[in-house]
């Protein structure tokens, strides 16, 4: 079973295209890591400061213990966790039906 994990990211305003540049350097940083199945960035069409940032992983361990305690974790924040008014909430899902 897989774990899809689930951010609801609201940049800052005017800040949206220098998110999606420093989202296009951190998308290597989490596609390396083991357990990484898939990762999509949607762009909400009424607030277009808003994403959706949902990715797949083998287990939630795979995100939690092994992304988040890796030196590439620490570089994806760096890039990228300026830019959320406010920091978002992470929540994970598996399929129910």
């Amino acid at each position: 079973m897989t774990v899809l994990e689930h951010a609801l990211l609201n940049v800052g305003p005017g800040r949206e295209d220098a998110f999606l540049a420093a989202f296009a350097q951190a998308r290597p940083l989490i596609a390396a890591r083991k357990g990484f199945l898939d990762l999509r960035l949607e762009r909400c069409v009424e607030h277009p400061s808003r994403f959706l940032l949902l990715v797949q992983w083998e287990t939630l361990e795979d995100h939690t213990e092994g992304f988040r305690g890796s030196p590439e974790y620490q570089e994806w924040r760096a890039l990228l966790h300026h830019f959320y008014e406010p920091f978002p909430e992470v929540t994970h899902f598996t399929t129910a039906l």
